[in-house]
């Protein structure tokens, strides 16, 4: 076997050509080579279908419509299915038309690797340039070229086909060499299982038939013998043509004379060159395939049975499986399986989940858990619809790991290897003796790693989503160094007791298993399925933005963002849509401790994945108000807030509202319409159930008062006044009370920075989400406010520490006024609260960043003309405080036009007196070179030029550069400014609702206070639920099933505006414009075919009448009156007497159909062909010459007995084209005995068994049983079955037995002058007799020869024994 590349030209142009790969094999090869080849040294993927298009070898035209839905309809099937395509291979006939259809396929689509595989197999000896493939060396490639003008008798190789197997005989100009290889290769792929490890099917086969000849006819019957389902296209032409006509007919219309006239009629001409003897071997052939209508699909253009070619095929392969020896649920579960791999919902939508099948959630697990790992969503949302309970699906968590171990190559697979690995490395090292012990068993995953590894994703303030568990799985992953570990135990026990108590979300499971791998459909369904869907969606956006961080792949990082943002539209949708309804409902559920992703909010889950759009939303910032102001009601004005923290007896006299005096008025309103509904309606039912709920007590006075001072709001303002107090002391100081000693309000102001310096450290360590330090200090450092703080606390540190120093008094102040200035920029932070300018200070802070790239670029031109300038005016000066300011202060001044006189010194007046010459005045700059008279000595227009053009470039260029980059940014930021100051108003309010009600310096007082309680008396602090709250179980369930409401709503409403929308729209009109077109080109072909169809009536009227016609005449001539045959086709029923046609309908039930097979069982003899019309003796058939057969003679076919032996011995059923006594043991009745041993399972007798016999042979069940040569005694074969004692007891119980059936069996053994007649005995067992107990311990050592199986449809018995059964059945009164 050579195997080479070979390049097939596309077209005449050489340039353009197509590479495919070739083998040339031997005839004999075997078919596990060949097949080894394709998957392993090819690297195809192996198929999950397999489709052999057969039919005409020679050029055909095909109807345009039909062509064009034969192309589409067979690529489709191919890619959706990932099906191998076999064919001839040559370009011609049928292979010509799937190469083009692959042709069209592969110019139209731009997609790289969805490669359809087509696999020609042609014969070597008629391949046209064949010399071009065959190299002594090897060629890589060869050069093949498609030459069909010259090619002969030869075939050229088809150039849209993928891969070729040239079948090699050693012959030349033989065509169908290749014919038993391809049909034992496709036998052989029939054979493997599908891709799928934990599959039990096999790759499906179906033939596909165009046109064709005797030779297709040949290929369909052998194919269909195989139960390989046949699609037959009607219109194709030749035999598909007559067996579509003849399908819709019964098996006895399909008589010699019709299949003459068809072939006549779809053959033409070719019709003249066919025997008799071969029409009559058509016709039993034709007749056997309609016979197997479970195998035969004629697809038909102009109905709608079966839509599209795609469709045909597969349903093709369903309807064949239900006729298979799979029953009942497994076979429903086999077409399952078949369409899952397909990836083909369609098919399951109309064929399998029907009315007829009835599905436990149970029976789908398996179709669920492969449907997910498949990656088929579809799938996932039929069987969600038909049952499927994820709750019971992933309760056995085994399940759930074996989910994550099947994930596809991704980022968090890797992450969770590498987690697997090193937590198994550190088992090995404190258990290395065990470790020892299982070296090579591979490493395991269990759900606490996974656990593990998304709460790093989420963040560190999150519990574990998954309890510690000991039990592991086995993780399967192409990662190097990845092997098994063993059990996983977690010693911290809180853990347990944080998860232990929570009930597991299957939704929420699922959910986080599609996230993690990028899966936007899955994670789409699964997330519909979820309990808490806005937190889950919150948490997807904050794993899928961690994940895309650290993501190298650039793509799948964007499509990890994009993904991110999806869901958080998805949060904001259901969100809004909850506040829209209930807007008390909504804030509970943003602050309400989430079990199922860590025990954190939904507020701490949007801030932690910056989902600024959803913070900034009008129900988050309602809550935030509310927050801000406490106790007080967000309706009060800012005013009465400052007069009533001045003066606060106000708060008494209802100046300020609070908001337990808005609930007082909301319930006393909710009180008066009740008592109004009371009067109308007479009822007191609901006006006594509001007064048995506890009633609401307004605040007191102390209350109010606390209520007031503790409020965010009034805090912040209380500090705002304290930080300018504190700013007017620092002035005071450094402007007019500095002295060597410190005075008092230099002490004063040491104790007020004090206060704030415990208040930093305060917020640095106060840690309510539990961060952990590291995080909680990350977050200080990042924010640019906080960093202003550390500044200024450091530098007036810094500057106190030599203000305290007499001899660096000075620089001590110096450090202080600076630090001056950063305190005054801190007060900018003021601001981030107010709506019109917190959103300036964002800008301001975007330009800044702006304005230091400018500054880069404005230094490169300073710093270059500067340069420039003083080399060219001034010689050596070497004081480098003047080097600096003539290179970067004085063109920094020139920007603000600030010019220097020395440089035009004819247009200036200069003068002399405001330089020194020579440069040793420190005071002085360095004169430039002058002449003797004081004139420039410097090229003085060389100087002007430089500054011109600096100017042009600086003040000009670069300066409207700066204003158009803050014009720029200010419009890009502006739209984005208001959600980053929602955002940020997060933490504003976050950091004065903990601050400590009193203001600095006051606040030391309340730091000493809260330091005593924690740290001296070790007393906890009271835990704020403002921004984390825990419900109640009962509470918390009713608020979910509120949320999965509003989430319902919100899908709804927008698929609606999905489809309003343009796209929508415009989708759907080409969808409609589509189906127009398509029903237009229909009803063209309808038109002519409803005349054809006239027409075909009008001739079948005439045949009928001939036939009639023709009876009257075989009539007549039985009566005597001789008369001359004019054609050959009369011929041929010249024999037949009046009698026989007119019973042939009614005798056509009890033809015997196994007994006339072609092929003879155990031997290569073949039956001589008996149609139907001639299976009776009385019907004449001149032409029957069957061939002699006896086993005994070794086969020896010409040796035959007596032909007045024979006819001694005549089959009472009618021919079977075999004579002799075949392999029976002798001539006429073989009688034979069918046991049937039945008990009750139970003693309930609700279950009635019978015995079975594992046949090896035959590959399934059978009752015990075998030829007889009494009736009185048991089959001898038996003995060896059942052993010699229970062979005896049972003989003995053989007269009490019952007969159930006797007389002839359609046996493929039979012949013309041997057949099988069955007696079929039932004997019923008592469960407490002696030969039961024998008969089970039998069944116990027999390893599975012999079995109880339960009556009914579903059992695996041949057609013969299971009409037996049913009769037995019967006879115990129970429904087969």
């Amino acid at each position: 076997m050579s195997f080479h590349l070979k390049c097939v030209p596309a077209c005449p142009h050489p340039c353009l050509y197509v590479c495919v790969q070739y083998a040339r094999v031997s005839s004999d090869t075997r078919p596990e080579a060949l097949y080894h080849l394709l998957t392993d040294e090819w690297k195809l993927l192996p198929p999950n279908l397999l489709i052999s298009v057969t039919g005409g070898a020679k050029n055909f035209n095909l109807k345009a419509r039909l062509k064009s839905i034969f192309h589409r309809g067979l690529i489709k099937v191919a890619q959706t299915t990932g099906a191998w395509i076999i064919t001839g291979g040559t370009h011609t006939g049928v292979m010509k038309h799937v190469g083009q259809a692959v042709r069209d396929y592969t110019l139209s689509t731009s997609i790289q690797g969805n490669k359809i595989v087509v696999i020609g197999v042609a014969t070597w000896g008629v391949i046209h340039n064949r010399e071009a493939l065959v190299h002594e060396d090897g060629c890589f490639p060869a050069h093949y070229m498609l030459d069909t003008k010259d090619q002969g008798r030869l075939s050229c190789l088809d150039n849209n086909h993928t891969h070729f197997l040239l079948v090699d005989d050693g012959t030349h100009g033989r065509y169908g060499v290749e014919i038993d290889l391809r049909a034992r290769l496709e036998t052989y792929i029939s054979g493997r299982h599908l891709v799928n490890k934990d599959s039990r099917v096999t790759i499906p086969v179906v033939c596909v038939v165009l046109d064709g000849g005797p030779g297709t006819l040949d290929t369909i019957y052998n194919a269909m013998l195989n139960s390989t389902p046949c699609v037959v296209f009607e219109g194709s032409g030749r035999i598909a043509d007559v067996i579509a006509h003849v399908s819709v007919l019964p098996v006895s219309s399909a008589t010699i004379a019709f299949i003459h006239q068809l072939m006549k009629k779809c053959f033409g001409q070719e019709y003249e060159r066919f025997s008799d003897l071969k029409i009559i071997e058509w016709t039993k052939k034709i007749q056997d395939i309609i016979r197997m209508s479970h195998l035969l699909t004629i697809f038909r253009v102009n109905e709608d049975n079966y839509g599209d070619v795609d469709m045909a095929i597969l349903q093709a392969l369903l309807k064949a499986s239900r006729r298979s020896e799979l029953r009942g649920t497994e076979c429903w579960k086999r077409q399952l399986e078949l369409a899952i791999t397909w990836n083909r919902v369609d098919i399951a939508k109309t064929e399998i989940f029907t009315e007829e099948s009835q599905w436990k959630s149970s029976e789908l697990h398996w179709a669920m858990f492969s449907a997910l790992v498949g990656n088929k969503p579809q799938f996932v949302s039929l069987l969600l619809e038909n049952g499927v309970s994820l709750r019971d699906f992933l309760q056995d968590e085994e399940t759930l790991r074996e989910l994550y171990s099947r994930l596809p190559n991704c980022f968090f697979l890797y992450k969770l290897a590498k987690r697997v690995k090193s937590a198994c490395r550190n088992k090995k090292k404190r258990f290395a003796l065990r470790a020892q012990r299982n070296a090579g068993k591979g490493e395991t995953i269990c759900l606490t790693y996974v656990s593990d590894e998304v709460r790093h994703l989420l963040g560190k303030f999150t519990k574990p989503i998954y309890p510690p568990v000991t039990m592991a799985y086995h993780l399967d992953m192409s990662i190097k160094s990845m092997s098994e570990c063993k059990d996983q135990t977690v010693s911290q026990a809180s853990l347990r007791e944080d998860i232990s108590g929570t009930q597991r979300d299957a939704g929420r499971d699922l959910f986080l298993w599609a996230i993690v791998q990028n899966n936007k459909e899955l994670a789409e369904i699964a997330w519909e399925q979820c309990r808490d869907c806005t937190s889950a969606a919150l948490a997807a956006s904050k794993i899928l933005k961690k994940m895309a961080e650290k993501e190298r792949d650039t793509d799948e990082a964007q499509k990890m963002l994009e993904l991110a943002n999806h869901y958080e539209r998805r949060a904001i949708g259901v969100f809004s849509e909850c506040h829209d309804s209930d807007e008390e409902r909504a804030q509970k559920l943003l602050v309400r401790v989430s079990h199922s992703w860590g025990k954190t909010t939904c507020l701490r889950l949007a801030l932690e994945a910056d989902d600024k759009n959803f913070v900034a939303q009008s129900g988050v910032q309602a809550f935030l108000t509310q927050i801000w102001c406490g106790e007080l009601s967000v309706d009060n004005h800012v005013w009465r807030v400052l007069v009533c923290m001045v003066f606060f007896p106000l708060i008494y006299t209802g100046f300020l509202v609070f908001k337990r005096d808005e609930v007082i008025q909301r319930e006393n309103e909710k009180r008066e319409e009740l008592k109004m509904l009371e009067t109308v309606t007479g009822s007191s039912f609901w006006v006594n159930h509001f007064k048995s709920m506890p009633q609401v007590k307004p605040l007191g006075c102390w209350s109010k008062l606390a209520s007031l001072y503790s409020s965010p709001q009034v805090k912040f303002y209380w500090n705002i006044a304290s930080y300018f107090a504190f700013l007017f002391l620092f002035a005071g100081v450094l402007l007019i009370d500095f002295q060597s000693t410190p005075t008092v309000k230099e002490l004063l102001l040491y104790v007020w920075l004090l206060s704030l310096v415990c208040e930093e450290i305060r917020q640095l360590f106060y840690n309510p989400d539990r961060f952990g330090f590291y995080k909680k200090t990350k977050k200080y450092i990042q924010e640019f406010w906080n960093m202003l703080d550390v500044i200024s606390i450091l530098l007036f540190a810094v500057g106190l520490a030599f203000r305290l120093t007499p001899e660096l008094l000075y620089a001590g102040k110096i450090l202080l006024c600076l630090d001056f200035v950063v305190f005054c920029l801190r007060l900018m932070a003021i601001f981030t609260i107010s709506r019109t300018l917190g959103p300036k200070i964002i800008i301001v802070r975007k330009m800044m960043m702006d304005m230091f790239f400018f500054l880069f670029l404005l230094s490169i031109w300073v710093v270059a003309y500067g340069v420039a300038t003083q080399g060219i005016l001034i010689d050596n000066e070497d004081r480098l405080n003047w080097v600096v300011r003539g290179v970067v202060y004085e063109p920094y001044l020139i920007i603000f036009g600030q010019f220097p006189a020395y440089v035009d010194i004819t247009g200036a007046v200069f003068d002399i007196n405001t330089c020194d010459v020579n440069g040793t005045n420190p005071l002085k700059p360095k004169c430039p070179r002058l002449n003797e008279n004081y004139t420039a000595a410097f090229p003085e227009w060389l100087t002007i030029i430089m500054l011109c053009v600096y100017l042009l470039f600086a003040n000009i260029l670069l300066l409207n550069l700066l204003i158009a980059i803050f014009n720029f940014t200010f419009q890009e930021v502006q739209d984005n400014t208001d959600k980053i100051w929602k955002f940020q108003r997060y933490e504003l309010i976050k950091e004065y609702h903990s601050r400590p009600a009193a203001p600095p310096p006051f606040m030391v007082l309340s730091h000493l206070c809260h330091f005593i309680w924690r740290v001296v008396l070790r007393r906890p602090i009271t835990r704020q639920t403002d921004f984390k709250h825990e419900l109640p179980r009962v509470e918390e369930e009713e608020l979910l099933s509120w949320e999965a409401l509003m989430k319902d709503r919100y899908l709804l409403s927008a698929q609606q505006k999905q489809s309003q929308s343009v796209e929508g729209r415009i989708l759907d009109t080409a969808q409609k414009v589509t189906a127009i077109a398509e029903q237009l080109e229909g009803e063209n072909e309808t038109s002519s075919a409803a005349v054809l169809k006239r027409l075909a009536g009008l001739e079948e009227q005439v045949i009928q009448s001939n036939k009639s016609l023709q009876w009257i005449m075989d009539s007549l001539m039985a009566q005597g009156v001789a008369a001359e045959e004019a054609q050959s086709q009369a011929t041929l029923l010249a024999d037949e007497s009046p009698s026989s046609l007119k019973n042939i309908l009614d005798k056509e039930s009890s033809f015997h159909v196994k007994a006339r097979q072609f092929h003879y069982p155990d031997c290569k003899i073949t039956r001589f062909a008996v149609p139907e019309e001639k299976v009776p003796w009385e019907v004449g058939f001149s032409s029957y010459m069957p061939t002699y057969y006896d086993s005994a003679n070794c086969g020896n076919t010409t040796n035959r007995s007596e032909p007045e032996a024979l006819e001694c011995y005549r089959n009472p059923q009618g021919r079977t084209g075999i004579t002799g006594r075949g392999c029976l043991s002798c001539f006429g009745p073989n009688p034979n005995l069918d046991l049937v041993l039945t008990r009750w399972r139970d003693s309930g007798r609700v279950v009635l068994e019978y015995l079975a016999v594992w046949d090896d042979r035959r590959g399934r069940l059978t009752l015990p049983g075998g030829s007889i040569d009494s009736a009185d005694h048991l089959p001898v074969a038996l003995k060896k079955t059942l052993g010699k004692t229970l062979y005896e007891a049972l003989n003995a119980k053989l007269p009490t037995g019952t007969k159930v059936s006797e007389g002839y069996v359609d046996d493929c053994r039979n012949t013309d002058n041997a057949w099988v007649e069955t007696t079929v005995l039932n004997i019923h067992l008592d469960r407490g007799s002696q030969v039961m107990v024998d008969i089970n311990n039998m069944v116990v050592s027999s390893h599975g020869c012999l079995l109880w199986q339960e009556v009914s449809s579903q059992t695996r018995l041949g057609s013969n024994q299971r009409d037996s059964l049913r009769q037995v059945a019967a006879l115990h009164n129970r429904n087969f």
